[in-house]
């Protein structure tokens, strides 16, 4: 049986003996990309075709980055005989599959979420209205219309975190077992019998990470619009914002030694007689 406390065990040996390796791939792979997007959308003008554009670029080269990273990491933390050097080549190989699994499965997820919309768009609920906060002109949905939103969003997000637990291991398999699409089944596969397991820990690994970001940007936010003052909101909320990027980088690079880890320890199990 794979216990997840020794899956946590092994990942902060990994953490002690590999964080060299691991911390520059975060930090300009995840951190610096991060910080350039974000910088760009609170510095530009939006509502401009450039912006639109530029945005959309730096958004997408964002997610390739960060897939590249974790997949480094994975890298890294699933064979101690793997060198920064090494692991960088197999993420290198590696990205082009795993951004087309995300995007389908991104896809697969939007598709999902429209029947509410569709529901909400018959009743008269007008959207516009809602994104400009004009209250007065908006047409409140129906009852039936909003009872069945309220029960498939909460639908919706129970699979979603039933679906997010079976292909915890999916950046694992994809760089280990070069697969390409099959890798969703096969994290399907890996994951029978810990499906709970993996949900508590994905929502107390949630929980203190939202905690843990949020207060590292409400106390830099606090700090930096008490040295600015007024006329460095701006400023202020983006400095505030990297440092919650930090806080988020370092729990991406820990999630992906973990899963990592996790996919050691099932492979090791499914070869044990």
């Amino acid at each position: 049986m794979v216990k997840m406390g020794t899956v946590w065990d092994r990942t902060i040996e990994v953490l002690n003996g590999r964080t060299g390796m691991i911390a520059p791939i975060a930090v300009l792979s995840i951190l610096v990309p991060s910080v350039i997007r974000d910088g760009y959308v609170a510095f530009s003008t939006p509502g401009t075709m450039s912006f639109a554009l530029i945005g959309s670029v730096l958004a997408i080269g964002t997610l390739v980055a960060m897939l590249w990273a974790q997949l480094a990491i994975v890298a890294i933390a699933s064979d101690p005989g793997t060198d920064a050097a090494a692991a960088r080549r197999q993420a290198g190989a590696r990205v082009l599959p795993a951004l087309g699994i995300t995007a389908l499965i991104t896809l697969i997820a939007a598709l999902l979420a429209v029947p509410p919309v569709i529901v909400l768009v018959q009743s008269g609920f007008d959207f516009s209205a809602a994104a400009n906060g004009s209250s007065v002109q908006m047409t409140p949905p129906t009852a039936g219309a909003a009872g069945f939103t309220a029960l498939y969003g909460i639908a919706y997000l129970l699979l979603a975190i039933w679906i997010g637990a079976r292909l915890v291991l999916l950046n694992p398999v994809i760089l280990n077992e070069r697969r390409g699409i099959g890798a969703i089944r096969r994290s399907v596969q890996l994951t029978k019998g810990l499906t709970w397991r993996i949900i508590g820990v994905l929502i107390l690994f949630a929980i203190v990470m939202l905690v843990s970001t949020w207060a590292a940007q409400s106390v830099t936010g606090i700090i930096f619009r008490l040295a600015l003052g007024a006329d460095g909101i701006a400023t202020a909320t983006f400095l505030s914002g990297i440092a919650a990027t930090i806080v988020t980088t370092a729990f991406t690079a820990l999630a992906a030694v973990f899963t990592a880890q996790l996919y050691v320890a099932v492979r090791e199990k499914s070869v044990t007689p």
